[in-house]
Protein backbone atom coordinates (compact mmCIF):
# COMPACT_ATOMS: atom_id res chain seq x y z
CA UNK A 1 0.00 0.00 0.00
CA UNK A 2 1.47 3.49 -1.03
CA UNK A 3 1.88 6.15 1.60
CA UNK A 4 -0.78 8.01 0.41
CA UNK A 5 -3.13 5.66 -0.23
CA UNK A 6 -1.86 4.51 3.67
CA UNK A 7 -2.63 8.06 4.82
CA UNK A 8 -6.04 8.52 2.86
CA UNK A 9 -7.33 5.06 4.98
CA UNK A 10 -5.96 7.19 8.36
CA UNK A 11 -7.37 10.59 8.33
CA UNK A 12 -10.85 8.31 6.76
CA UNK A 13 -10.94 6.34 9.96
CA UNK A 14 -10.29 9.11 12.34
CA UNK A 15 -12.91 11.53 10.02
CA UNK A 16 -15.64 8.66 10.65
CA UNK A 17 -14.97 8.24 14.05
CA UNK A 18 -14.83 12.06 15.06
CA UNK A 19 -18.23 12.80 12.59
CA UNK A 20 -19.98 9.81 14.53
CA UNK A 21 -20.50 8.06 11.23
CA UNK A 22 -19.66 5.13 12.79
CA UNK A 23 -22.89 4.93 15.26
CA UNK A 24 -24.92 6.56 13.16
CA UNK A 25 -24.09 4.19 10.04
CA UNK A 26 -23.84 0.96 12.21
CA UNK A 27 -27.56 -0.47 12.16
CA UNK A 28 -27.54 0.16 8.50
CA UNK A 29 -24.03 -0.93 7.78
CA UNK A 30 -23.29 -3.61 9.80
CA UNK A 31 -24.07 -7.04 8.34
CA UNK A 32 -24.72 -10.11 10.40
CA UNK A 33 -21.54 -10.09 11.51
CA UNK A 34 -17.78 -10.29 10.10
CA UNK A 35 -15.17 -12.50 9.83
CA UNK A 36 -11.05 -10.88 10.56
CA UNK A 37 -8.28 -11.69 8.92
CA UNK A 38 -4.79 -11.68 10.52
CA UNK A 39 -1.36 -13.06 9.65
CA UNK A 40 1.36 -12.27 12.13
CA UNK A 41 0.83 -11.14 15.77
CA UNK A 42 4.06 -9.95 17.42
CA UNK A 43 5.91 -7.25 18.42
CA UNK A 44 6.99 -4.94 15.80
CA UNK A 45 10.65 -4.41 15.36
CA UNK A 46 11.10 -3.24 12.28
CA UNK A 47 12.54 -0.04 10.77
CA UNK A 48 11.64 2.40 7.74
CA UNK A 49 11.66 -1.03 5.05
CA UNK A 50 8.42 -3.28 6.26
CA UNK A 51 6.72 -3.46 3.35
CA UNK A 52 5.10 -6.22 4.07
CA UNK A 53 3.67 -4.18 7.34
CA UNK A 54 0.31 -4.35 6.75
CA UNK A 55 0.45 -8.55 7.32
CA UNK A 56 1.09 -8.21 11.14
CA UNK A 57 -0.36 -6.59 13.97
CA UNK A 58 0.90 -5.93 17.65
CA UNK A 59 -0.55 -8.29 20.69
CA UNK A 60 -1.77 -4.69 22.34
CA UNK A 61 -4.10 -4.28 19.01
CA UNK A 62 -5.32 -7.42 18.84
CA UNK A 63 -6.14 -7.15 22.59
CA UNK A 64 -8.06 -3.74 21.92
CA UNK A 65 -9.66 -5.07 18.90
CA UNK A 66 -11.49 -7.76 20.88
CA UNK A 67 -12.02 -5.56 24.08
CA UNK A 68 -13.66 -3.09 21.91
CA UNK A 69 -16.02 -5.85 19.71
CA UNK A 70 -17.25 -6.84 23.12
CA UNK A 71 -18.00 -3.37 24.06
CA UNK A 72 -19.99 -3.07 21.15
CA UNK A 73 -22.29 -6.24 21.66
CA UNK A 74 -20.45 -8.49 19.28
CA UNK A 75 -20.09 -12.37 20.28
CA UNK A 76 -17.25 -14.09 19.76
CA UNK A 77 -18.32 -17.20 17.80
CA UNK A 78 -16.39 -20.51 15.90
CA UNK A 79 -16.59 -20.69 12.39
CA UNK A 80 -19.56 -22.97 12.27
CA UNK A 81 -21.58 -20.90 14.26
CA UNK A 82 -20.96 -18.22 12.23
CA UNK A 83 -21.79 -19.90 8.86
CA UNK A 84 -25.04 -21.46 10.68
CA UNK A 85 -26.29 -17.53 11.62
CA UNK A 86 -25.28 -16.65 7.99
CA UNK A 87 -27.56 -19.30 6.62
CA UNK A 88 -30.42 -18.74 8.61
CA UNK A 89 -30.34 -15.00 8.32
CA UNK A 90 -30.21 -14.32 12.11
CA UNK A 91 -28.35 -13.18 14.18
CA UNK A 92 -29.53 -11.55 17.54
CA UNK A 93 -26.16 -9.77 18.12
CA UNK A 94 -23.55 -9.22 15.84
CA UNK A 95 -21.03 -11.78 15.13
CA UNK A 96 -17.55 -11.91 15.12
CA UNK A 97 -14.79 -15.11 13.94
CA UNK A 98 -11.27 -14.61 13.50
CA UNK A 99 -9.24 -16.07 11.29
CA UNK A 100 -5.07 -16.59 10.86
CA UNK A 101 -3.60 -17.46 7.50
CA UNK A 102 -0.48 -19.80 7.12
CA UNK A 103 0.31 -20.93 10.61
CA UNK A 104 2.68 -18.69 11.97
CA UNK A 105 4.20 -19.55 15.23
CA UNK A 106 3.65 -15.99 16.44
CA UNK A 107 0.11 -16.69 16.59
CA UNK A 108 0.45 -19.42 19.02
CA UNK A 109 3.28 -17.76 21.44
CA UNK A 110 1.19 -14.10 20.71
CA UNK A 111 -2.45 -14.05 19.51
CA UNK A 112 -3.81 -17.46 21.37
CA UNK A 113 -3.16 -16.09 24.90
CA UNK A 114 -5.29 -13.03 23.95
CA UNK A 115 -8.08 -15.18 22.25
CA UNK A 116 -7.85 -17.36 25.34
CA UNK A 117 -8.35 -13.83 27.85
CA UNK A 118 -11.51 -12.97 25.50
CA UNK A 119 -12.83 -16.32 24.91
CA UNK A 120 -12.81 -15.79 20.87
CA UNK A 121 -12.61 -18.79 18.88
CA UNK A 122 -10.28 -18.69 15.90
CA UNK A 123 -9.75 -21.28 12.60
CA UNK A 124 -6.23 -21.56 11.28
CA UNK A 125 -5.72 -21.93 7.96
CA UNK A 126 -2.84 -23.72 7.13
CA UNK A 127 -0.96 -23.93 3.81
CA UNK A 128 0.84 -28.15 4.33
CA UNK A 129 3.97 -27.30 2.43
CA UNK A 130 4.87 -24.55 4.98
CA UNK A 131 3.82 -26.71 7.90
CA UNK A 132 6.57 -29.36 6.52
CA UNK A 133 8.90 -26.78 6.08
CA UNK A 134 9.32 -26.92 2.62
CA UNK A 135 8.08 -24.09 0.61
CA UNK A 136 9.43 -20.57 -0.15
CA UNK A 137 7.49 -17.61 1.46
CA UNK A 138 8.49 -15.93 -1.67
CA UNK A 139 6.80 -12.05 -0.40
CA UNK A 140 9.66 -12.15 2.43
CA UNK A 141 12.34 -13.77 1.11
CA UNK A 142 11.86 -10.68 -1.83
CA UNK A 143 11.40 -8.35 1.31
CA UNK A 144 14.89 -9.56 2.72
CA UNK A 145 16.74 -9.62 -0.70
CA UNK A 146 15.91 -5.89 -1.06
CA UNK A 147 16.99 -5.17 2.49
CA UNK A 148 19.95 -6.71 2.52
CA UNK A 149 21.23 -5.60 -1.01
CA UNK A 150 22.76 -2.21 -1.73
CA UNK A 151 22.02 -2.68 -5.76
CA UNK A 152 20.17 -5.22 -7.57
CA UNK A 153 20.02 -6.19 -11.13
CA UNK A 154 16.64 -7.68 -12.43
CA UNK A 155 14.59 -7.03 -16.37
CA UNK A 156 11.71 -5.13 -15.27
CA UNK A 157 10.69 -5.44 -18.97
CA UNK A 158 13.33 -3.55 -21.25
CA UNK A 159 16.34 -5.81 -20.65
CA UNK A 160 18.67 -5.61 -17.26
CA UNK A 161 18.63 -3.24 -15.19
CA UNK A 162 20.32 -1.91 -11.88
CA UNK A 163 18.06 -1.05 -8.91
CA UNK A 164 19.86 0.91 -6.51
CA UNK A 165 18.71 -0.01 -2.75
CA UNK A 166 21.08 1.78 -0.42
CA UNK A 167 18.44 3.68 1.42
CA UNK A 168 15.19 3.08 2.89
CA UNK A 169 13.79 5.17 0.13
CA UNK A 170 15.31 3.61 -2.70
CA UNK A 171 13.86 0.04 -0.77
CA UNK A 172 10.35 1.14 -0.62
CA UNK A 173 10.47 2.08 -4.68
CA UNK A 174 12.65 -0.90 -5.74
CA UNK A 175 9.85 -3.27 -3.57
CA UNK A 176 6.79 -1.36 -5.76
CA UNK A 177 8.55 -1.71 -8.81
CA UNK A 178 9.62 -4.98 -8.59
CA UNK A 179 7.02 -6.79 -6.45
CA UNK A 180 4.42 -5.60 -8.90
CA UNK A 181 5.94 -5.85 -12.00
CA UNK A 182 6.74 -10.03 -10.64
CA UNK A 183 2.74 -10.01 -9.30
CA UNK A 184 1.70 -9.35 -12.78
CA UNK A 185 3.54 -12.23 -14.69
CA UNK A 186 3.15 -15.85 -13.85
CA UNK A 187 3.58 -17.25 -10.74
CA UNK A 188 6.54 -19.26 -11.38
CA UNK A 189 8.57 -16.71 -13.22
CA UNK A 190 7.40 -14.84 -9.88
CA UNK A 191 8.92 -17.28 -7.66
CA UNK A 192 12.32 -18.01 -9.86
CA UNK A 193 12.98 -14.32 -9.86
CA UNK A 194 12.07 -13.80 -6.40
CA UNK A 195 14.69 -16.98 -5.51
CA UNK A 196 17.51 -15.93 -7.92
CA UNK A 197 17.24 -12.13 -5.90
CA UNK A 198 17.18 -13.67 -2.74
CA UNK A 199 20.15 -16.63 -3.36
CA UNK A 200 22.05 -13.64 -4.81
CA UNK A 201 22.07 -12.07 -1.08
CA UNK A 202 22.97 -15.21 0.78
CA UNK A 203 19.60 -15.46 1.64
CA UNK A 204 18.08 -19.26 2.62
CA UNK A 205 14.75 -19.10 0.93
CA UNK A 206 13.28 -21.97 2.88
CA UNK A 207 14.48 -20.42 6.00
CA UNK A 208 11.34 -18.47 6.83
CA UNK A 209 8.74 -21.28 6.72
CA UNK A 210 11.30 -23.16 8.84
CA UNK A 211 11.39 -20.15 11.55
CA UNK A 212 8.29 -18.82 10.95
CA UNK A 213 5.52 -21.07 10.70
CA UNK A 214 4.68 -24.08 13.19
CA UNK A 215 5.10 -27.77 11.83
CA UNK A 216 2.82 -30.41 12.58
CA UNK A 217 3.57 -31.36 15.71
CA UNK A 218 2.96 -27.83 16.93
CA UNK A 219 -0.23 -27.44 14.89
CA UNK A 220 -1.37 -31.11 16.54
CA UNK A 221 -0.79 -29.34 20.20
CA UNK A 222 -2.54 -26.08 19.16
CA UNK A 223 -5.53 -27.77 17.25
CA UNK A 224 -6.11 -29.66 21.08
CA UNK A 225 -7.61 -26.19 22.58
CA UNK A 226 -11.26 -25.79 22.13
CA UNK A 227 -10.99 -22.39 20.47
CA UNK A 228 -9.15 -22.97 17.72
CA UNK A 229 -10.47 -24.77 14.22
CA UNK A 230 -8.03 -25.91 11.68
CA UNK A 231 -8.78 -24.84 7.81
CA UNK A 232 -6.74 -25.66 4.63
CA UNK A 233 -4.66 -23.03 3.25
CA UNK A 234 -3.66 -25.07 -0.27
CA UNK A 235 -0.05 -26.78 -0.27
CA UNK A 236 2.19 -23.94 -1.71
CA UNK A 237 0.12 -21.15 -1.47
CA UNK A 238 -0.56 -19.98 -5.02
CA UNK A 239 -2.40 -17.52 -6.55
CA UNK A 240 -4.83 -19.97 -7.85
CA UNK A 241 -6.47 -18.44 -10.85
CA UNK A 242 -3.03 -18.13 -12.68
CA UNK A 243 -3.37 -21.80 -12.80
CA UNK A 244 -5.04 -24.49 -13.77
CA UNK A 245 -8.54 -26.35 -12.79
CA UNK A 246 -6.18 -29.51 -12.19
CA UNK A 247 -3.37 -28.05 -10.21
CA UNK A 248 -5.83 -25.37 -8.40
CA UNK A 249 -7.99 -28.22 -7.52
CA UNK A 250 -4.68 -30.33 -6.08
CA UNK A 251 -3.59 -27.66 -4.36
CA UNK A 252 -7.09 -27.60 -2.45
CA UNK A 253 -7.75 -30.83 -2.15
CA UNK A 254 -4.16 -32.17 -1.35
CA UNK A 255 -3.90 -29.18 1.86
CA UNK A 256 -6.79 -31.22 3.03
CA UNK A 257 -6.26 -34.08 2.74
CA UNK A 258 -2.48 -33.58 4.19
CA UNK A 259 -4.44 -32.10 7.37
CA UNK A 260 -6.27 -35.57 7.59
CA UNK A 261 -2.96 -37.63 7.52
CA UNK A 262 -0.74 -35.24 9.46
CA UNK A 263 -3.03 -34.09 12.32
CA UNK A 264 -6.03 -36.90 12.39
CA UNK A 265 -8.83 -33.84 11.36
CA UNK A 266 -11.58 -32.83 8.69
CA UNK A 267 -10.50 -29.25 7.50
CA UNK A 268 -13.98 -28.67 6.71
CA UNK A 269 -13.05 -24.86 5.52
CA UNK A 270 -10.68 -23.06 3.66
CA UNK A 271 -8.88 -19.90 2.65
CA UNK A 272 -7.66 -18.74 -0.63
CA UNK A 273 -4.27 -17.69 -0.35
CA UNK A 274 -2.88 -14.11 -1.43
CA UNK A 275 -4.81 -10.82 -0.15
CA UNK A 276 -5.46 -9.71 -3.59
CA UNK A 277 -9.03 -9.18 -5.43
CA UNK A 278 -7.72 -11.22 -8.99
CA UNK A 279 -5.87 -14.42 -6.93
CA UNK A 280 -9.14 -16.17 -6.64
CA UNK A 281 -12.41 -16.46 -8.83
CA UNK A 282 -15.58 -17.91 -9.95
CA UNK A 283 -13.72 -21.13 -11.02
CA UNK A 284 -12.14 -21.46 -7.82
CA UNK A 285 -15.47 -20.79 -5.69
CA UNK A 286 -16.69 -23.65 -7.60
CA UNK A 287 -13.92 -25.82 -7.62
CA UNK A 288 -14.06 -25.33 -3.31
CA UNK A 289 -17.93 -26.20 -3.45
CA UNK A 290 -17.46 -29.16 -5.43
CA UNK A 291 -14.43 -30.65 -2.88
CA UNK A 292 -17.52 -30.42 -0.49
CA UNK A 293 -15.78 -27.50 1.77
CA UNK A 294 -18.48 -25.73 3.94
CA UNK A 295 -16.98 -22.93 3.39
CA UNK A 296 -14.25 -20.76 1.89
CA UNK A 297 -12.81 -17.32 2.76
CA UNK A 298 -11.61 -14.36 0.21
CA UNK A 299 -10.09 -11.41 1.12
CA UNK A 300 -12.83 -9.45 -0.76
CA UNK A 301 -13.81 -7.00 2.48
CA UNK A 302 -17.01 -6.89 3.88
CA UNK A 303 -19.39 -7.84 6.43
CA UNK A 304 -21.75 -10.99 6.24
CA UNK A 305 -25.22 -10.77 5.28
CA UNK A 306 -27.89 -13.11 5.16
CA UNK A 307 -27.56 -12.84 0.97
CA UNK A 308 -23.83 -14.62 1.59
CA UNK A 309 -25.82 -17.98 2.29
CA UNK A 310 -25.99 -18.61 -1.50
CA UNK A 311 -22.36 -18.19 -1.84
CA UNK A 312 -20.87 -20.30 1.24
CA UNK A 313 -17.48 -20.60 -0.90
CA UNK A 314 -17.11 -16.68 -1.84
CA UNK A 315 -17.42 -14.88 1.90
CA UNK A 316 -15.96 -11.79 2.59
CA UNK A 317 -13.41 -11.14 5.39
CA UNK A 318 -12.38 -7.60 7.13
CA UNK A 319 -8.78 -7.42 7.26
CA UNK A 320 -6.98 -6.21 10.58
CA UNK A 321 -4.02 -4.55 9.11
CA UNK A 322 -0.82 -3.62 10.38
CA UNK A 323 -1.14 0.29 8.94
CA UNK A 324 -3.54 0.97 10.72
CA UNK A 325 -3.60 -0.22 14.62
CA UNK A 326 -5.64 2.74 16.04
CA UNK A 327 -9.19 2.61 18.07
CA UNK A 328 -10.89 4.32 15.14
CA UNK A 329 -9.72 2.00 12.43
CA UNK A 330 -11.09 -1.03 14.68
CA UNK A 331 -14.31 0.89 15.24
CA UNK A 332 -15.43 2.00 11.35
CA UNK A 333 -14.72 -1.69 10.34
CA UNK A 334 -17.00 -3.54 13.37
CA UNK A 335 -19.04 -0.81 12.08
CA UNK A 336 -19.06 -1.56 8.39
CA UNK A 337 -19.07 2.04 7.52
CA UNK A 338 -16.52 1.95 4.84
CA UNK A 339 -17.86 -1.03 3.07
CA UNK A 340 -20.99 0.67 2.67
CA UNK A 341 -18.93 3.57 1.38
CA UNK A 342 -17.61 1.55 -0.97
CA UNK A 343 -20.45 0.09 -1.98
CA UNK A 344 -21.84 3.48 -2.46
CA UNK A 345 -18.99 4.30 -4.46
CA UNK A 346 -19.16 1.46 -6.92
CA UNK A 347 -22.69 2.49 -7.70
CA UNK A 348 -21.55 5.65 -8.50
CA UNK A 349 -19.46 4.46 -11.14
CA UNK A 350 -22.13 1.96 -12.32
CA UNK A 351 -24.06 4.77 -13.25
CA UNK A 352 -21.07 7.05 -14.59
Amino acid sequence: MSGMRTRLFRLSFAALDASGANRALSPRARGLGLILTLHHVRPWTGGAFAPNRLLEVEPDFLDLTLSRARDLGFDFVSLDEAWRRVASGVSVRPFLHLTFDDGYRDVRDHALPILEKHGAPATLYVASAFADGEADIWWLALEAAIARASRLFIDLGRGEAAVETRTARQKNAAWATIYWRLRAGGEAALRAETRRLAEGQGIDVGSFARELCMRWDELQAVAQNPLITIGAHTVTHPMLAKHSDAVARAEMADSRDAIRAKLGLVAEHFAYPVGDLSAAGPRDYALAADLGFTTAVTTRPGHLTKAHAATPTALPRVSLNGHFQTRSAVDALLSGAPFLALQAAGRLRGRA
